[in-house]
């Protein structure tokens, strides 16, 4: 299961780290820092979807692999309830434990999404209000706890890349990851509630989510090697950004 393997992977880690917050069935939420500790810090954030659990692979590639300028937190499972149904129960599964997409439950016009819903399942459940599940109330006091200059949310799939919310956003970033990946700059209409959405709105920072893998790709992917074009992304994202 990923959550056992990033936490045996937590419980070895020698450098900074910390557990941010607990899903609804109470499994840690944990935190990994790279790079220097002083300076403006990012924020990395994967596996919001149960189903893109292996995004949390590509999290524990990073974390290995290191930064080589400036310095920030990774957080590689964001919904480990939702991993844990899809790994054991319904493959295609995407929400957390609760039935609410985290993605849409952030505060960011929510509710106005296209496909929003407030019926619990797999997908596009908004949750009783911004902020309903512990999942979200953790990233979000962690982001405001650390004030990042940026973000970066790694999602499959695409091979695409998001910059814009509302008018606003910074396309220098996502240019520098398409440059890196391959992967198309894209804006993306009819949707809301999402962690940049949030971080674009209400924060005024950059914000950047990664659709990794080919779009001919199935869910759950479960080879790593088919996101091998994102090994270096973060690296090379912290770099050449800032």
């Amino acid at each position: 299961m990923i959550f056992d393997d990033v936490k045996r992977f937590y419980l070895s880690y020698t450098g900074k780290k910390c557990v941010i917050g607990y899903s609804f069935r109470g499994r840690e939420i944990f935190a990994f820092h790279v790079g220097d500790s002083f300076g403006k810090q990012f924020i990395a954030i994967y596996a919001v979807h149960g189903r893109e659990w292996i995004t949390a692979r590509l999290a524990l590639k990073h974390i290995k692999k290191g930064i080589k300028k400036g310095g920030g937190w990774i957080v590689p499972l964001v919904n480990p309830d939702g991993a844990y149904l899809c790994e054991t129960k319904d493959p295609m599964w995407k929400a957390n434990a609760r039935g609410v997409d985290i993605n849409c439950n952030f505060d960011a016009d929510w509710g106005c999404g296209r496909l929003n819903t407030k019926l619990r399942g797999s997908e596009n459940c908004i949750g009783d209000r911004p902020f309903s599940e512990p999942e979200t109330i953790a990233v979000r006091n962690f982001t405001l706890k650390v004030k990042p200059y940026v973000t970066l949310s790694f999602h499959t799939k695409g091979g695409e890349i998001y910059y814009e919310y509302g008018g606003r956003g910074d396309i220098r970033g996502a240019e520098i990851i398409a440059n890196c990946t391959g992967y198309k700059v894209r804006k993306i209409f009819g949707s809301s509630g999402g962690y940049k959405d949030w971080c674009i709105q209400k924060l005024r920072i950059p914000a950047y989510t990664v659709e990794c893998g080919a779009d001919k790709l199935t869910h759950p992917i479960k080879k790593l090697r088919q996101l091998k074009k994102c090994y270096n992304l973060l690296s090379v994202f912290t770099l050449n950004y800032g």
